[in-house]
């Protein structure tokens, strides 16, 4: 089962109408696709990925393999509540903390830096594009996260490493991601990402040519009313590699009140004899409007 391509590159020509509809698509029935074309440079990519591993080998591989997790994988007992991964958590909007990080390089902080000023514009883009495939202003997802000094933006950086028993444990547990659109920098040769689709697990192939993997969160589901489902997800651990990820969530700010867009929602509470008394006026035009003019009948009263 392939994994929908969203090529960006088709987004400005004649193809704009079919790639927003294989957009929707995958945003409806996957929760999860590819971007391809999307005007971050290679290069800067390949140097976050170097400067990440760099900085696992030299400061967190060997604590990692000195501590708990690994002891009690040792014993092969009790690790149905353990994630095999090293990781930590850099802030970048509304403040960043990428400088308080203990041991980070300043190459890294940089590299980071310019990452993410091209990623929360491909984020942007995507919410405009979401937004505008649901029929609501462009800047509604945008300004629906933002609250008073949004929308937030931060990034897990983890490393799965090599698993002795990776058949006793998870590399990261079975879960949907509470926040908005995440956008994936993943490992090019090392697979473990699994999504749950129509009752089965998928494995997510490592990407190639810097091919961002983006999923949406929970609050997308709610603010769609549903119809952009976030999706359960997984990560296994390889027995001979050592699996690098680097996950941006581009999120509401704590204080932003997430509820479903109202135009996507149907009237609620209403008499039935008004609506007949509408529709018979109406009958032969659109719904849509009809259904609008009950949903604010409803609210006045």
């Amino acid at each position: 089962m392939a994994i929908p391509v969203i090529d960006f590159s088709t987004l400005n020509g004649d193809k704009r109408g079919e790639t927003l509809a294989l957009l929707h698509d995958a945003c409806k029935n996957w929760g999860c696709f590819l971007i391809e074309n999307h005007e971050i440079e290679g290069k800067l990519m390949e140097k976050v990925k170097k400067t990440i591993n760099s900085y696992y080998e030299e400061n967190l591989k060997e604590s990692f393999y000195q501590s708990e997790i690994v002891k009690r994988l040792e014993k092969k007992k009790n690790t149905s509540d353990i994630d095999w991964e090293s990781a930590f958590f850099i802030w970048h909007r509304p403040t960043s903390n990428i400088r308080q990080i203990p041991n980070l390089s300043e190459e890294l902080c940089q590299t980071m830096d310019e990452y993410i000023e091209k990623l929360v514009e491909l984020a942007e883009n995507l919410s405009e594009l979401m937004s505008e495939n649901l029929g609501l202003e462009k800047d509604y997802i945008k300004k629906a996260f933002s609250g008073s000094n949004g929308p937030a933006m931060g990034t897990k950086v983890a490393k799965y490493p090599e698993c002795p028993y990776p058949e006793l444990v998870r590399g990261l547990r079975e879960h949907t991601d509470a926040g908005g659109i995440i956008l994936l920098l993943q490992d090019d040769k090392i697979p473990g990402l699994e999504f749950f689709k129509d009752g089965k697990w998928i494995e997510i192939p490592p990407s190639k040519n810097n091919a961002i993997f983006v999923n949406t969160g929970d609050q997308i589901e709610v603010l769609s009313n549903g119809l952009y489902k976030s999706v359960v997800h997984r990560v296994m651990p390889d027995k001979n590699g050592s699996r690098l990820s680097v996950a941006s969530f581009y999120n509401p700010i704590g204080d932003a009140i997430i509820s479903p867009a109202p135009k996507l929602l149907y009237p609620s509470s209403y008499r039935y004899g008004d609506y007949l008394e509408l529709y018979g006026k109406t009958k032969f035009g659109e719904k849509a409007p009809r259904f609008e003019s009950i949903k604010n009948m409803a609210n006045e009263h």
